[in-house]
């Protein structure tokens, strides 16, 4: 099959949508599929199967450490020498329109792909009287799409209730190969400790640092906990009024970490916190369960679905104080509950392997590529 990806961001970026996508063609790479993928200037030229096309890019305001491709007149060119049998367009955005309208051109069936609220990420910047309008610009885009796939049974359900019609689940995943207990690192963790003392338990956090993910509830239970070091492992928009807020803490910021050092930063760690409820689904949660960390999280539909109602992890109010408090002072108190809830992630992340979700994912492409054959040749005959 030929499959063209139009995927608003990619490496060198960091993100779940990343992560999901090189995945995804890592194991695709199995299968013999010719894969063009169109993505922000500044990406490597080719990425397992997929040959990569850099679309100008440009860089906005929230996300100033992201590229957002521009509308590009050559796409068109490329896609009709290339000749796709679908469409796939990852978290449309700035590129979806460009997917949607070729996908009409050239007479091939588009699927899409949910992974990011974004429209709940208005009230967070105090614009509000945004929210309704990106959610009517993203249904209009996504119900564009013969499928639209959902990485959580959460994000379905909530995608339904604002009107996105023709949705299917797309599993969620995690790379056992390089998350694993087994690359704890004594050198890490004194680097998340800052050089601190050894003993403080380290509760870790690895993500965007930008206003969302409510990072900041956090700074009142580290007042009340002197023995618990927290390590922020990330970058974004916010780290500079984080680290205004953090000031005087036990606190670490250790940038971005990929690849070996971020198995090692989630191994050596005590415990993994999320206080972010705008998550469509949150794979850094399976990272750090896979690593043997305890989670403990914000409550959401999409904490609740993967930390199985608190049966794998702890969740807290995030908007209450007292409530993150008690979750991580159950963490620090009991020991049996403690390694009860790491073994229960250590099991769900075993059950995995990014295998699983692609082969779900090909066969969505398959069930859309043969509908679409289908129908040409009911139209030929007719």
């Amino acid at each position: 099959m030929r499959i063209a990806i139009f995927s608003e961001t990619f490496l060198p970026g960091t993100d779940g949508v990343v992560t999901r996508l090189c995945n995804t063609l890592d194991h695709l790479a199995e299968e013999n599929h010719d894969i063009l993928l169109f993505a922000p200037s500044g990406a490597p030229p080719t990425y397992g199967p997929a040959k990569v096309v850099g679309v100008p890019s440009f860089t906005f305001s929230l996300y100033p450490e992201k590229k957002f491709a521009r509308p590009w007149p050559r796409v068109g060119r490329i896609l009709r020498r290339f000749q796709p049998d679908l469409i796939h367009s990852v978290n449309p955005g700035f590129l979806g329109p460009a997917a949607i309208y070729y996908a009409r051109r050239l007479r091939v069936p588009l699927i899409a792909s949910y992974h990011t609220h974004i429209p709940s990420y208005a009230r967070y910047y105090k614009l509000d009287w945004l929210e309704p309008f990106l959610w009517w610009l993203f249904r209009t885009m996504h119900n564009q799409a013969q499928i639209n796939l959902c990485t959580s049974e959460a994000t379905l359900e909530t995608l339904r209730a604002h009107g996105f019609r023709n949705l299917a689940l797309w599993d969620r995943g995690v790379d056992l190969r390089l998350f694993s207990p087994s690359k704890r690192s004594d050198a890490m963790r004194e680097r998340l400790l800052g050089g601190a003392d050894p003993n403080r338990r380290v509760l870790l956090y690895v993500g965007r640092l930008a206003s969302e993910k409510g990072l900041e509830r956090l700074r009142p239970c580290l007042d009340r906990l002197p023995d618990v070091h927290l390590a922020l492992v990330g970058d974004g928009p916010h780290r500079a009024e984080l680290e205004r807020v953090f000031a005087g803490s036990r606190t670490t910021f250790t940038g971005y970490l990929f690849g070996e050092e971020l198995a090692q930063a989630y191994a050596s760690a005590d415990a993994f916190v999320f206080p972010s409820t705008t998550e469509t689904l949150g794979l850094v949660l399976y990272e750090a369960m896979a690593s043997g960390l305890p989670v403990l999280a914000a409550d959401s539909p999409a904490t609740r679905e993967v930390l199985q109602h608190g049966e794998a992890g702890w969740l807290f109010n995030p908007l209450d104080s007292a409530s993150i408090l008690a979750a991580i002072e159950d963490w620090l108190g009991d020991a049996e509950k403690r390694d009860r809830i790491a073994r229960r992630g250590l099991e769900v992340a075993a059950e995995l392997d990014w295998s699983g979700p692609t082969k779900q994912l090909v066969r969505h492409y398959y069930r859309l590529f043969e509908a679409e054959q289908r129908e040409l040749t009911a139209d030929v005959s007719g």
